[in-house]
């Protein structure tokens, strides 16, 4: 086994750092045999499901995301599935869920999460990661996501299968759509069409465009009308809460357009990066 990991990883070396090339011979190992590195690593001998190893290092010598290659992906716990008409969870992601599951937090939070029979909306759902992971760890909470990609729910509804949990996926345009939340979240697309020379092929040649990019000229579009969508909340009491995944150069911006909407209580929180990624929000 240290022999194919070590010949898969002199090929990757072409194209990516050795910690990522041997990062991914192992993922390769571990996806054809169905073994944990653990178990590779202490003497497992199968070679039999090894026979198109060199596809797939010829794929990811062309950049194509080793996600998309498998068709699925380990996120936060879910196995969920990926294609080209779905961007791939992020760790980013996965905090983001992290915020809203273990809300409220902190001596300064006076207001109650409302936990009991929550109506949660997220926007661009995608492979229905963020909505799949907090149905999962609330199943009482009511769920909806949307996109505008009718590929994209087709994954989404396949996800909730294939997770074991009842979210409602349908296709929308928040350009067009209006409903009744206590809670809305998204992460929508923020990557400015200038940053595109800073992205890694992986990334720029095979995940949906329209998912990831804005124009130069208006980065917040999105965020601003789904805030606007959001501003008049008819959730319980009169009370709504919003979080949003963002781009790190606009937390200020962001900030700024909330609370000139009259949103209070906004806060933002690094990821595990140090990078400004969380911006969270209530509207009373």
């Amino acid at each position: 086994m240290k022999q194919l990991i070590d010949d898969i990883t002199a090929q990757l070396l072409r194209c990516y750092p050795e910690d990522e090339a041997r990062s991914l011979a192992w993922w390769i190992a571990e996806e054809l045999t169905g073994l944990s590195r653990t178990q590779l690593q202490i003497g497992c001998k199968i070679t039999k499901n090894f026979a198109n190893t060199q596809e797939i290092v010829e794929r990811l010598l062309h950049f194509e995301p080793i996600q998309y290659i498998f068709g699925h992906t380990l996120w936060n716990g879910l196995d969920l599935l990926v294609t080209p008409a779905t961007l791939i969870p992020r760790p980013e992601t996965a905090e983001l869920v992290e915020k809203i599951t273990n809300y409220p937090y902190g001596v300064s939070r006076s207001e109650e999460f409302p936990i009991t029979n929550c109506r949660v909306l997220d926007i661009g759902t995608g492979s229905g990661c963020i909505a799949i992971a907090l149905k999962k760890t609330h199943p009482e909470w009511q769920v909806t996501g949307i996109d505008i990609s009718e590929e994209a729910i087709k994954v989404a509804r396949e996800n909730a299968k294939r997770n074991n949990v009842e979210v409602e996926f349908k296709v929308a345009d928040i350009f067009g759509f209006n409903g009744d939340f206590d809670v809305v979240v998204s992460n929508p697309p923020y990557i400015c069409e200038s940053e595109k020379k800073d992205m890694r092929r992986n990334v720029l040649d095979y995940e949906p465009a329209t998912a990831l990019f804005v124009p130069d000229a208006d980065p917040l579009r999105f965020y601003r009308r789904i805030a606007e969508l959001f501003s008049f909340p008819s959730g319980r009491d009169g009370v709504g809460y919003l979080f949003f995944e963002i781009n790190e150069a606009y937390p200020a911006e962001l900030s700024a357009m909330l609370d000139s909407l009259g949103y209070t209580d906004i806060h933002l929180t690094h990821d595990i990066y140090g990078k400004p990624r969380i911006i969270e929000a209530r509207m009373a």
